[in-house]
């Protein structure tokens, strides 16, 4: 006949032990019951018979992971604790990649993919594909897999797209991979939209004190004593360095190649002093537009001082988004400057030049003060002296421009 179980007496040691000593403990217990010991504990304590049982082989056998003595005492043998669900359940990351291919976009061999599905619908899919997981689980193994929640991304465009859209992108990958290859710098190049300098809301939110918010102005009109800022890019991608040129004049032709020059003295020459030759990847409008004669004739100027040959591609229309410059330097400027007022240009130039990212971005800032008329014109002689050689495969996007004493 089973003792009385002293569940009291139990309830005071187990809080006491660790996982190995319960497990010893119990088994004594068991074993002092005598015959239905173990079903008896088990019962009382909602621990397992296997458990129990195990704990009978430690007590009657010798165990150094159990001794006070043992320099590194084991809790668990070698081997225990619960497996990962890859393990337990085969496939199941092969099956959540397969249902995250139906709602991602970018480039698919970029390090970063994105997804707008929310964890609990997917995993109420993933349980009716036979899979038992909850969504934070989901949320970790997305995370590994390279995925991130982001916010919509302007990507599609209306009506058709140009017919070599894709035969231009594989002209600029692989042009970039041959300057890479040889050390020539390569760039990316665009001017981010225009900011009020002023006590203005900025996006975003800034950890303060509670109740105590910062106060701006009720109004986004801007301050005619302060203007507004002009940052314009341009991105080393072999490098992973950034270098903006903040205006406060007119985004022309002028003030895109003159923040190049800009790049080139500070960055550029002295990472790649024995160059000849430069790439530069632009969108096909704006002030670096593919059919602005003056950003051709500002190009020329450039060529001229710096000795370089100068190679443009262009992206097609409406793929300004697949330009580096965006989602490697300009997604990240404004992280940095969520909530906070852009009161000065001052504090423009020092956020951007703070802005970094895990994968090591280095970004140099300055202020550019010129002013930069609007609505130069380049005459047909002007034009006609520009060293322009262009590319066989659409000559309008793809051209180069050496120095005029070539």
């Amino acid at each position: 006949m089973v003792k009385e179980v002293p569940v009291d007496k139990i309830n005071k040691m187990l809080p006491l032990l660790n996982e190995a000593q319960k497990r010893v403990y119990l088994a004594s217990e068991a074993e002092a019951l005598g015959h239905g010991g173990i079903t008896a504990i088990s019962k009382a304590t909602g621990v397992s018979r296997v458990t129990i049982t195990n704990g009978i082989k430690d007590l009657n056998s010798e165990h150094p992971y159990l001794s006070q003595d043992a320099p590194s005492p084991r809790i668990r043998r070698e081997g225990g604790g619960r497996k990962p669900i890859e393990v337990t359940q085969p496939g199941i990351i092969e099956a959540l990649e397969s249902l995250m291919e139906n709602s991602t976009f970018g480039d698919p061999q970029g390090p970063l993919r994105w997804t707008t599905k929310s964890l609990r619908n997917l995993e109420a899919e993933m349980n009716a594909r036979g899979y038992k997981i909850k969504y934070r689980k989901i949320g970790y193994l997305l995370k590994d897999m390279g995925y991130s929640l982001q916010i919509n991304q302007k990507m599609n465009q209306v009506g058709s797209q140009h017919p070599d859209r894709d035969a231009q992108f594989r002209h600029i990958n692989e042009t970039a991979e041959e300057y890479m290859e040889n050390g020539f710098p390569v760039i990316s190049i665009d001017c981010k939209k225009k900011e009020n300098i002023g006590n203005f809301k900025n996006s975003g939110a800034e950890y303060a004190k509670k109740g105590n918010p910062v106060n701006v102005l009720d109004h986004d009109f801007p301050l005619p004593d302060k203007g507004k800022a002009a940052p314009y890019g341009v991105y080393d991608i072999a490098a992973n360095e950034g270098f903006v040129n903040v205006g406060v004049s007119s985004d022309t032709a002028q003030f895109a190649v003159n923040s190049i020059r800009s790049w080139w003295d500070e960055m550029g020459k002295p990472r790649y002093p024995e160059a000849t030759r430069l790439l530069i990847t632009a969108d096909g409008g704006g002030s670096n537009g593919s059919h602005s004669r003056l950003w051709k004739f500002e190009l020329q100027k450039f060529a001229d001082e710096s000795g370089l040959e100068i190679e443009v591609c262009h992206f097609p229309p409406g793929t300004s988004k697949w330009n580096k410059i965006e989602h490697r330097l300009f997604s990240q400027i404004p992280k940095n400057w969520r909530g906070r007022p852009l009161e000065t240009l001052e504090i423009i130039v020092n956020l951007i030049a703070s802005t970094t990212t895990d994968n090591g971005l280095v970004v140099r800032c300055k202020a550019d003060t010129a002013v930069y008329p609007k609505g130069t014109k380049v005459s047909d002689k002007e034009f006609a002296g520009i060293n322009l050689l262009r590319n066989e495969f659409h000559p309008d996007w793809n051209y180069v421009i050496r120095p005029s004493y070539e």
